[in-house]
């Protein structure tokens, strides 16, 4: 070829000319030994002898230029003005291989001086990072863009390694458009493995264009209808894929205090309506399952659409505000830690006394901070006010405890995306079946430590006795009044977490009564053994389902094709992909909630100069 390896490091990589001068470029270099091209070598085709030589290009860094590429013919020199290097390929009468004919000429130009490459396309970049992408689909394109520079010394585009990315996942995955097609059978098959699961999705009338996807599997209604405390966490997060749609989640606590995810809803967008039917599709999963719907707790942020779904759809159910996002958004308007954390206390307290307390306190800090809170009614978030029962949860952390599914998962095609919750929610069940095996306990562990608490605390308590439920408890706090046959006590402590309180302990231990038993059911070993004790089936992978017929629709999954009332019967239609792609760009990394949206921003000043708009560190008036 006329280009030979001289020496290489992690710093430069020499090249000689046929003529014995040599090139030194400053690149991080590996280079693959397989580049070398000779006459009479052989290629089972045209790709394949262009492929070789983009390969031999990019290792000895010149590039080339297409002259002819047909069927019978290849040739190609080197880019660059007056160098005289050109090979020649062809294929022989009567052999189906393609054969390097000749080799002009030795490379004269020096090779290239810039750090980028023609030949490092798309299609170079998919074929480099493939198996990798492989083993791992989380391989990000900044990663992708550091191995090839380590291992080739070229730079590329963040969009290059973006769409090699996409080209690879396309062909493990099945692409994005694949997805919704077979959104159908993926429904169908999910009620196949999983009987009585609900899976349904919904098409556009108009276009058969995707609306919405509903799935929530039988082990999951049974553990949350049977085991579960009757409280439900609402929550939801933007998809990361090609096509815009946004995530919707529903949540129950197992009797450890952890997230029990209940059912999942895709969208193509956030609205009113979509919230209005992923509540429906919620009330009618609760409503078969149980002979008397028990009266839920529901906790969501202040979204208006969720607010509104909740109050039309459960209308007996109690509703309260994540404590997480009210606090955010109060300290977006305060940025005060310390009137934070006094906002945190009278949520937490248990008595509508203590609250206001801390509410005096805050007023006396700031006026306005406490005008901010009483604007949201109590009843809403503090649990002195709160009239279900939240057990101890101020916060419907729901992301966040699916922080690890939800980024693994988002930005994957559709079906490759449930598949892999599927698979994660399989995986948490069974590892907590078989933890739960090893307690020899009554109640579960969190439980069982919020006893021994109050047991250390009950045995300094002073206990006086009015009649066979009725107990006066006094303590270095104050005196309290517990009757052990409601399950309250004054301080409210029992009511509002389900576990006897300190002083409910103390009056327990005084009457030789087992403490545990006073304890609700779900905290219970028993139970929360119910709560897992079905499985989640796999699903078999899509080259095992049936196949669509000749209108490529599925006649035994269920589609809907109108999503606005869900009455309607199901129809054989193809689901296409939503119309509205996601704009070019990062997706954003940390919600708007919409709360926040409209909110006027906090005029800042300067402390040099005493004008508005800048801080002193980027302050530009002379000191």
């Amino acid at each position: 070829m006329g280009l030979e390896e001289a020496n290489s490091d992690d710093h430069q990589h020499q090249l000689v000319l046929s003529n014995g001068t040599p090139v030194v470029q400053s690149r991080a270099l590996v280079v693959n030994p397989n580049y070398e091209l000779a006459v009479g070598q052989e290629f089972v085709d045209v790709k394949s002898c262009r492929r070789a030589l983009r390969d031999a290009a990019i290792a000895l860094h010149f590039e080339i230029q297409t002259v002819k590429s047909d069927k019978m013919r290849f040739t190609a020199k080197c880019a660059s003005e007056g160098c005289p290097w050109r090979v020649h390929a062809a294929r022989l009468p009567g052999v189906p291989t393609f054969t390097i004919r000749t080799i002009n000429g030795g490379h004269t130009c020096g090779g290239i001086r810039h750090l980028g490459h023609q030949q490092a396309s798309v299609e170079w970049v998919a074929n480099s990072v493939e198996q990798r992408l492989r083993e791992n689909p989380n391989y990000k394109p900044k990663d992708i863009l550091e191995d090839i520079h380590k291992a080739h010394g070229i730079t590329l585009s963040y969009k290059q390694a973006w769409r090699g990315k996409e080209r690879v996942l396309a062909a493990v995955l099945g692409s994005f458009e694949e997805g919704y097609r077979l959104l159908p059978q993926y429904c169908d098959q999910i009620k196949r493995t999983n009987p009585e699961s609900i899976a349904s999705v919904y098409g556009n009338p108009q276009d058969n264009c995707f609306q919405r996807l509903f799935v929530s599997f039988q082990a999951s209604i049974f553990g949350f209808v049977n085991a579960c405390r009757p409280l439900l966490g609402l929550d939801r997060t933007p998809l990361k894929s090609k096509y815009l749609g946004t995530l919707l989640f529903a949540t129950g606590f197992d009797g450890d205090g952890a997230v029990f995810p209940l059912a999942f809803g895709v969208v193509d967008e956030e609205s009113d309506d979509n919230w209005m039917w992923f509540l429906s599709e919620l009330h009618n999963l609760l409503e078969v399952n149980t002979e008397n719907m028990p009266r839920l707790t529901i906790l969501s942020d202040r979204q208006k659409s969720i607010v509104d779904g909740v109050d039309a759809v459960f209308p007996t159910a109690f509703h309260g505000f994540c404590m997480r996002h009210v606090s955010d958004s109060f300290r977006k308007e305060f940025n005060n830690t310390m009137l934070v954390n006094l906002l945190w206390e009278a949520a937490w307290a248990l008595t509508i006394v203590e609250f206001e307390a801390k509410l005096l306190e805050i007023e006396e800090i700031s006026q306005e901070a406490a005008h901010w809170i009483r604007r949201i009614p109590p009843r809403l978030w503090a649990t002195a006010y709160f009239e279900g029962s939240r057990f101890g949860h101020l916060t419907a952390n729901i992301v966040e405890s699916l922080n690890s599914w939800i980024l693994e998962a988002s930005g994957l095609p559709i079906i490759q995306m449930m598949e892999c919750i599927r698979r994660q929610l399989m995986t948490l069940f069974n590892e907590r079946r078989e933890a739960n095996m090893q307690w020899t306990a009554i109640l579960v562990p969190s439980a069982e430590k919020r006893v021994a608490e109050a047991l250390d605390r009950a045995r300094s308590y002073q206990v006086l006795r009015a009649n066979e439920t009725e107990f006066e408890v006094i303590s270095h706090e104050g005196t309290n009044i517990v009757d052990i046959r409601n399950r309250c006590c004054l301080c409210c402590g029992w009511q509002l977490y389900g576990i006897p309180c300190a002083h409910a302990v103390a009056a327990l231990l005084s009457c030789r009564q087992n403490v545990h038993r006073f304890a609700e059911s779900c905290f219970t070993v028993a139970t929360y053994r119910k709560t897992y004790s079905q499985t989640l089936h796999p699903v078999p992978d899509k080259t095992l389902w049936n196949e669509p017929s000749e209108n490529g629709a599925n006649p035994a999954a269920d589609v809907l094709i109108n999503p606005q009332n869900g009455t309607n019967p199901a129809a054989e239609v193809l689901i296409n992909p939503p119309k509205s792609l996601r704009p070019p760009g990062r997706p954003r990394k940390k919600r708007v909630r919409a709360e926040d949206r409209g909110r006027v921003k906090r005029v800042v000043h300067c402390s040099c100069c005493n004008q508005t708009g800048h801080f002193r560190t980027t302050c530009s008036a002379p000191i």
